[in-house]
């Protein structure tokens, strides 16, 4: 083929108009690479291809790039020859690896198509978390989909958190996510002299492929594993939380003045009048949100007033940047990453008492019985009246004649008003279906060595659910605002239960005699209408449990999905754009509309599932290091016997959730008394072959603790009494579920 030839055939590129825009001297676009590759049928020499596209000497280095971002993203493949293959037409399955403790891991497909078993000799080739290309090759054992590792399309472990190990001279690094199985082998003179036990970061200078572990230098030494603090600084690395603010944001932040400025009350309604308090948990340091409540016509009239952050942080800006990279503060015992540098988030957007703040108000007016009127958005400048706790609301609402009552006499009218609103709300919510599930909240309480002293149960009073009605309110009103104007935005979607659950659930319930509503789709007011019914009987613990269990985790999309639980048709969040950044979009959102403009941060669904990825990220780091911190606590205790509850039943043994404790362990199936067990799924427990006997949800149980591992978090309890029957629950014991220190200032809404 001629060059003549050959040049034409580049020119006919239907992409060329595009990649002359981005590129002065352009190549063939990739849709065209692959164009010509399925045209000419066969895989190709790296040569042939470069001459059928008329490549030349000076192009050929760019060209190479463009292949190789093109086998990462798994679009194109080298074959054991070499040769380039279109990835479609070579019945290849790209995705990413999801490792697991045991060595072993599965793929799990781009495409969404049910994961493949990879056996650990596969996941030798690669990482957790790393993106492959894999070849389907039957059915394991198990009757498992199988597969193997044609090609690692892109490492995504550069660095990883661990502790040091040496074993007869050998330096090896154990991971503390252990989903990554593979030792990280050191050479002595890339340790930097650490010790054996030490907790190290560790770069990752050599992949592991089939022939080798993978290798590592250390380049930072974290210190002893049971330092103070030391278990927030593994999660934060482990999980790859931003905790460190880069230099130009503390510049930025260093340029705010200390207070809000007279130029920037123009195009705000003054609200510091009106009597607006913060409610919050006595150790908040910042508060996002306000309330006041004054009589309308024969209903009432609600100001739910939010710290306006979207006037402080601009989009595209370093701080946003690095918000929406955080996605949201995280709340660790005693320790707080905040979203948003703190001149921010405790200071000038912090509705601090007697300091005149900006912020974006909710204005709502409430029938008697609780049904919203109307609402208006406005920004708005406000000056909070008192800075209140929940303890002290409760308080003042339970003894309006006592001593607190008395020292806020100018505000209690107010507070009276808004608890008579709460009232009517909580009316509303029944008559709409909301699910109101009993789940019990722990905090820890820490010695001077930020260990655990002790754990109790946080009190939920009056307070905590008058402030949450008025956020759901707000952000109720936030969501039917963008709607009704045609206004992209992220809500926040909690959809039905999956088909399966439903069958899976009525089959449990059955068991009990009891009927879920709502045929094959059951609405939030049938859950509602059935957790009615088993109030009061001795299993209603473990029924309630059953029927959480069988809900969808809640997400932001922008799609209008509904939230399932709260029985809302639309539902965002508004309340919380200190700590939470779909907040901050909304809150950009509103004010687009309020200015005749529509807002568009970019891909709407792209923001949605990385702002659920980061509070997922978020809790998966708080629940590693609360489970430390209980295994440090009960690392004293063993030898001793437990009152519990078995709080969860798997195929290897029961999950025990103890009493007065609010720690959970394991009784591996093993220690069950001599017999064959088998796990039903469907009716949560394990039930003896020979003997009959049954480990079920919600039994109580009397327990030993054996054994605490504070390198891997787990505890391990055996029968106390293993002759003994185990006891049903009774009515008055609550099962705990998974039980989670409260954060400082975080609100459930």
């Amino acid at each position: 083929m001629s060059i003549k030839k050959n040049q034409k055939l580049r020119n006919l590129d239907p992409f060329l108009k595009r990649e002359k825009e981005r590129y002065k001297d352009p190549l063939p676009s990739r849709e065209y690479i692959l164009q010509i590759l399925q045209q000419q049928g066969i895989p190709l020499a790296e040569p042939v291809l470069r001459k059928l596209l008329d490549i030349t000497k000076k192009e050929v280095e760019l060209f190479n790039r463009r292949l190789t971002a093109m086998i990462r993203e798994g679009q194109i493949f080298r074959n054991r020859k070499g040769d380039i293959c279109v990835m479609e037409k070579l019945d290849l399955i790209k995705g990413r690896i999801q490792g697991h403790a045991d060595g072993f891991g599965f793929l799990l497909p781009d495409d969404g198509s049910p994961d493949l078993f990879l056996s650990a000799k596969e996941m030798n080739k690669a990482l957790h978390g790393d993106r492959v290309v894999v070849r389907e090759i039957g059915l394991d054992r198990r009757g498992r989909r199988e597969a193997v590792i044609v090609e690692v399309l892109e490492h995504t472990n550069t660095q990883l958190v661990g502790r040091l190990h040496i074993d007869h001279g050998i330096l090896f690094v154990v991971a503390e996510n252990k989903r990554i199985s593979q030792d990280i082998l050191i050479a002595k003179e890339h340790s930097l002299k650490a010790k054996a036990g030490q907790i190290v970061i560790v770069e990752i200078i050599q992949q592991p492929n089939k022939q080798t572990q993978p290798i590592g230098k250390i380049i930072e030494i974290l210190g002893d594993y049971t330092a103070p603090g030391m278990e927030i600084e593994i999660a934060l690395r482990k999980h790859d939380l931003p905790y460190v603010l880069p230099p130009e944001i503390e510049k930025l932040a260093a340029k705010f003045p200390k207070n809000v400025l007279k130029k920037e009350f123009k195009g705000r309604k003054d609200i510091t009048h009106l009597p607006l308090v913060t409610i919050d948990g006595e150790t908040a340091r910042d508060f996002d949100d306000a309330v006041y409540c004054e009589k309308a016509d024969d209903g009432y009239r609600l100001y739910v007033a939010i710290a306006d952050v979207s006037h402080y942080v601009k989009p595209k800006d370093a701080i946003d940047q690095e918000a929406l990279n955080r996605g949201n503060s995280v709340y660790f015992p005693r320790r707080v990453i905040p979203m948003l540098p703190e001149v921010l988030s405790n200071e000038l957007c912090s509705l601090n008492p007697d300091k005149n703040r900006l912020c974006m108000v909710c204005e709502i007016e409430f029938q008697k019985n609780g049904e919203i009127l109307d609402y208006a958005f406005y920004p708005a400048v406000m000056c909070s009246h008192a800075r209140l706790t929940y303890t002290t609301v409760a308080t003042i609402l339970e003894k309006p004649k006592g001593t607190e009552a008395k020292e806020h006499a100018a505000l209690l009218p107010h507070l009276q008003l808004v608890y008579k609103l709460f009232k009517a709300l909580l009316k509303a919510r029944k008559k709409r279906g909301a699910i109101d599930f009993e789940t019990t909240e722990t905090q820890m309480f820490f010695n001077d060595q930020g260990k655990i002293e002790k754990i109790v149960p946080v009190q939920r009073t009056e307070a905590h659910r008058l402030i949450e009605e008025c956020m759901l309110a707000a952000n109720v009103c936030a969501a039917d605002f963008l709607q009704k104007n045609g206004q992209t935005t992220l809500y926040r979607i909690h959809e039905s239960p999956a088909a399966e659950k439903i069958e899976a659930l009525r089959n449990f319930l059955k068991e009990f005699g009891i009927q879920l509503g709502g045929k094959n789709k059951p609405g939030a007011k049938d859950y509602a209408q059935t957790l009615l019914k088993i109030q009061g009987r001795p299993d209603a613990q473990l029924l309630q449990t059953v029927m959480l269990r069988s809900l969808q985790q809640a997400i932001y999309s922008p799609d209008l999905m509904g939230h399932f639980g709260l029985a809302y048709d639309a539902y965002t969040h508004f309340t919380s754009p200190i700590r939470r950044y779909p907040d901050l979009l909304v809150h950009r959102a509103i004010k687009a509309v309020l200015q005749g403009e529509t807002y568009n941060p970019g891909d709407w669904n792209e923001l949605g599932l990385h702002c659920s990825m980061t509070e997922r990220r978020a809790d998966d780091a708080t629940r590693d290091v609360e489970s430390w911190l209980k295994c440090f606590y009960m690392q004293d205790k063993i030898g001793e016997c437990f009152d519990g509850v078995i709080s969860s039943v798997t195929g290897f043994g029961l999950f025990v959730a103890l009493d007065g404790v609010y720690v959970e362990g394991l009784v591996h199936i093993s220690e069950l008394p001599s017999d064959y067990f088998h796990f039903d799924a469907t009716k949560h427990l394990l039930l003896g072959e020979r003997s009959g006997k049954q480990y079920r949800l919600g039994d109580r149980l009397r327990v030993k603790l054996v054994r605490v591992d504070l390198e891997t978090s787990k505890i391990d309890f055996v029968l106390a009494e293993p002759d003994k029957k185990p006891e049903r629950a009774k009515a008055q014991t609550k099962t705990r579920t998974k039980t989670k220190a409260p954060a400082k200032g975080k609100k459930s809404h």
